[in-house]
């Protein structure tokens, strides 16, 4: 049980986390301040939660009290002096509250019944910005949070804990229920595509990985229908891998991720393929049997052989299903099945070394 003194310096600590949220830094103001005097013939301050003046109209005065912003402050109530005095020049102050907290002033000189309409429209412009920052800070505080949660998942062996059950449960996932992992790239470009289908992965639990992936947490199988159907007939440039469901949620995305892999190493004619469809290539494309991946790294500078590599492979060896595919005359494609024997001293139209090429292929994708 926390002491009196505990819990008021955890409150003291919130309070100066708030009030260091609020602040707006010199630069800001003053480039507020320069903007705003563009269109609005007054002079303005704005001053901070101590009544510093932090931008102003005279650069001279920054730095120094304001205190019609002191009493601003003070009493949470705008301040409007009349006259000019040592101290403060004639016009008005009007304190900015964010979320209760007074944390700073706005100062506009000249006759108060002139510049008070100004003083709202610059406090408005202020408040805005303090907001905005607030609301970024707090997206990627919760982004990173987020990703925290997922690094523990994707890492975690064994029984989970009550912690981690009910931490995964504010992301609706029940760590009790088995789950399937779903991984999903894509080759989009347009920025309103893109927008699109992050809509449909945020009606899961799901994470964005890499720049053009990422993986949702399945835990019902019909689900997977409904999401991942529409998402093959409406994407033509969307890859899909999903794993078993599992208990524990490392084990899903090792098996995602590596279903994946295949499915970029190979190009097979489909794009969407499960874990227990390609178990024996996952399996073979992490067995170090041979030094086959620096033999087909080779090919990665010349594309059309790996392109005729993998055409080759998904059928079967056999050289015309192969031409038709790549749409090349018959001896094109035995000059560059010519080539990948010479460069990787593999002979793709031998059976047994084939078998070698595609390990190679494969395990240059893990």
């Amino acid at each position: 049980m926390k002491t009196i003194s505990q819990v008021q310096s955890v409150t003291s600590l919130c309070v100066r986390r708030n009030r260091e949220l609020f602040q707006i830094s010199e630069k800001q103001a003053q480039d507020i301040v320069d903007k705003m005097m563009k269109d609005i013939p007054y002079n303005i301050n704005i001053m901070n939660e101590r009544g510093i003046i932090i931008g102003s109209g005279e650069s001279e005065r920054v730095g120094t009290v304001h205190q019609g912003a002191v009493q601003a402050l003070e009493t949470g109530k705008m301040i409007e002096v009349w006259q000019d005095g040592h101290y403060e020049k004639q016009g008005t102050n009007e304190p900015i509250v964010i979320h209760h907290e007074r944390v700073g002033v706005i100062g506009i000189t000249g006759n108060p019944d002139e510049v008070r309409p100004f003083c709202n429209i610059v406090k408005t412009t202020v408040s805005l910005l303090i907001e905005q920052r607030i609301s970024l800070e707090h997206l990627a505080h919760e982004a990173n949070r987020k990703k925290s949660m997922l690094e523990m998942l994707l890492h975690h062996q064994g029984a989970y804990t009550q912690k981690i059950k009910k931490e995964a449960a504010q992301y609706h996932i029940d760590l009790l229920l088995k789950t399937s992992a779903v991984y999903v790239k894509y080759f989009s470009a347009d920025p309103a595509h893109v927008a699109e289908l992050s809509k449909i992965f945020m009606q899961h639990p799901s994470f964005h990985m890499e720049e053009d992936s990422y993986l949702i947490l399945i835990q019902n199988q019909d689900s997977i229908d409904k999401l991942l159907e529409p998402l093959v007939r409406s994407y033509p440039d969307v890859l899909i891998a999903i794993s078993r469901q599992e208990h524990n949620i490392a084990e899903c995305y090792l098996q995602a991720k590596s279903t994946m892999n295949v499915l970029l190493a190979l190009r097979p004619p489909v794009r969407m393929i499960s874990f227990a469809e390609v178990e024996f290539l996952v399996k073979l494309s992490q067995s170090s049997l041979t030094n086959t991946i620096h033999l087909v790294s080779k090919l990665e500078d010349t594309v059309d052989l790996l392109d005729t590599l993998r055409s080759f492979i998904n059928h079967n060896g056999s050289v015309s299903f192969t031409a038709d595919e790549l749409n090349i005359h018959r001896n094109t494609l035995q000059y560059r099945l010519k080539r990948i024997h010479t460069l990787t001293g593999k002979d793709p139209r031998n059976l047994l070394q084939l078998f070698e090429l595609t390990h190679g292929l494969l395990a240059l994708y893990q």
